[in-house]
């Protein structure tokens, strides 16, 4: 089940306690004052002034004063202060202690607001993505067929439902199936079930022609395991023109060409809110990892999406801020244990070295379902691959 988005800066009233009462250091070369630019984000600007840009609920200082004080517009200026020893962030028309700082009425429209995220980067995510359990995935009407015995359909074109009980008129969406998540038995009792991911290798052929593509291979085998959701993208929309056995439904609108097989799902008229803040989580959630990408095979960089293993009833949220770090692996000793020699030979354990994990960067849930996550990596050193790990951020 989807997990609403909180609001914006609803953070802003927690007090220190409710974020793990971890302090917010400063940067070295943080500026004293910064002006909000159209583009910016909360990130971004928070990232100018602190280490840990997703700890800046503990430094804002909102102005009670000021209509909607706890959001920032392009033309603030965002100045660091202190009180009683301790950092904060502010927002005004001129950097503090300037004549003309005094508490305003803003009139800009609120949609101008800095977001704490580039919402443009999870357009598709928000608006495209969902997750059907089992029983929706396997009830939901599908198309058989394109008018005049064509392969692929588009906008203006009649596509061929079955499975679709309604009334005329009635609007739909256009859904692609995309990825299976599978819940494998815990690697150890007593800990949360393992999630892997599977998806089609070839154009959707039907439910049972999803071959796995990511995850190890016992995945293939899992007899006791069972199915997360399957996810499926949302791509256009159609209107029911005659319903029988076999419906007819007009596309209306479409990203890209229908085909057989493609599935009719209920429009969601807004099932999130768009408007989230970075924090760090209460309780780290175990063995969470990423395990699948979105338009990617083999990584993915800043400000792109990866999916986690672990969901709402995990104790993940939406906001939420993780560190995300590489598995050290392993490497042989050529200096001290040589190819070829005894000593090697001997000392085949001795000679192995563990690498430590890597950090890769960080990265920020955005949406959440029972078992599976979101994520927007924010920043990073290197690429975020499968298997990468996620820690408590730092």
């Amino acid at each position: 089940m989807l997990k609403k988005l909180l609001p914006l800066f609803a953070g802003l009233l927690l007090s220190l306690s409710a974020l793990a009462g971890e302090p917010a250091e400063i940067r070295e070369d943080h500026p004293d004052s910064y002006v909000v630019k159209r583009g910016d984000t909360l990130w971004d600007i928070a990232a100018r002034f602190l280490k840990k840009p997703w700890l800046w609920p503990e430094v804002w200082q909102a102005n009670p004063q000021v209509k909607n004080p706890h959001l920032v517009y392009p033309g603030d200026v965002i100045t660091l202060a202190y009180f009683n020893g301790q950092p904060r962030l502010s927002a005004g028309s001129t950097p503090a202690g300037k004549a003309n700082d005094r508490p305003r009425v803003r009139t800009t429209p609120l949609e101008e607001a800095v977001k704490p995220v580039p919402l443009s980067e999870l357009k598709n995510y928000l608006h495209n993505m969902r997750l059907l359990d089992e029983a929706a995935f396997k009830q939901a009407p599908h198309v058989v067929a394109i008018e005049e015995n064509q392969l692929r359909g588009s906008h203006g074109n009649l596509v061929y439902v079955r499975g679709l009980d309604t009334r005329q008129g009635t609007q739909f969406a256009l859904a692609r199936p995309t990825t299976v998540y599978h819940a494998l038995p815990p690697a150890e009792k007593g800990q949360p079930p393992r999630i892997a991911a599977r998806s089609p290798r070839t154009p959707f052929d039907g439910e049972v022609a999803l071959l796995w593509s990511h995850g190890s291979p016992e995945t293939h085998f899992a007899a006791d395991g069972k199915t997360v959701g399957y996810e499926v993208f949302v791509f256009g929309q159609g209107e029911v023109t005659r319903v029988g056995e076999t419906s007819s439904l007009l596309v209306t609108y479409a990203d890209f060409e229908v085909r057989a097989g493609d599935l009719i799902v209920p429009i969601e008229d807004k099932p999130y809110d768009s408007q989230y803040y970075p924090h760090p989580p209460k309780q780290m959630p175990a063995d969470l990892s990423v395990i699948n990408f979105t338009d990617a095979l083999a990584s993915v960089g800043s400000k792109q999406v990866v999916v986690l293993s672990r969901g709402e009833l995990d104790g993940v949220d939406n906001g939420q801020t993780f560190t995300v770090y590489r598995p050290g692996v392993s490497a042989r000793d050529e200096y001290k244990y040589p190819r070829q020699s005894t000593r090697r030979f001997l000392h085949p354990d001795a000679s192995t070295a563990e690498l430590p994990e890597e950090f890769v960067g960080h990265v920020m849930v955005f949406r959440t379902f029972d078992r599976i996550s979101y994520g927007l990596v924010m920043d990073g050193l290197r690429p975020v691959r499968l298997g990468d790990r996620l820690r408590e951020p730092d």
